[in-house]
């Protein structure tokens, strides 16, 4: 039987923004999901797969070269026709 996930490092939320066409899995603007390196928030993996990178460097306390927030980012889905777009968030 698999163990709940552990939580290390930061808590990472991700808020849908935006949704250019209808999204297979009915994602719509406003909704939120816990995301992890362990947890996927129920995304769907080409989404995830898009996301996973910046959760990384988010949870684990790295920071963006540039000035601005070094807390949040935007991802887009890689489906251009349906293009959601989601906010990752260090919750710290």
């Amino acid at each position: 039987m698999a163990k709940e996930a552990p939580q290390f490092g930061y808590k990472i939320t991700g808020t849908v923004k935006s949704v250019k066409g209808e999204c297979t899995l009915g994602y719509k603007e406003g909704d939120k999901f816990e995301l992890s390196c362990h947890k996927t928030g129920g995304l769907c993996g080409f989404l995830y797969h898009e996301c996973f990178p910046w959760i990384m460097m988010l949870q684990f306390g790295g920071e963006f070269p540039v000035p601005g927030d070094k807390d949040a980012i935007e991802v887009e889905c890689p489906h251009r026709e349906v293009a959601v777009k989601l906010e990752l968030r260090r919750v710290k």
